[in-house]
């Protein structure tokens, strides 16, 4: 018969408290995490056209700008 060391026994009783801490958690249905997913990567792509877009506009104002000033300039 073996016996477990004190390191030996703080792993054993540290894994069965995950495991217990584990059995508690709300996992989510499938389908809630398909259409979280899917609402992740809609905004994502949303967002980062909208950013895309917002930034051309700025551009072109600016470069807009830089012509109006060449012209009065030179």
């Amino acid at each position: 018969m073996t016996t477990l060391s004190t390191g030996e026994k703080k792993k054993v009783s540290y894994f069965r408290e995950v495991q217990n801490e584990l059995k508690k958690v709300s996992w989510t249905s499938k389908e809630e995490l398909i259409f979280c997913t899917k609402a992740v990567i809609f905004a994502t792509f949303f967002f980062g056209l909208t950013i895309y877009g917002v930034d051309l506009i700025i551009r072109g104002v600016l470069d807009g700008f830089t012509a109006i000033l060449r012209m009065i300039f030179g």
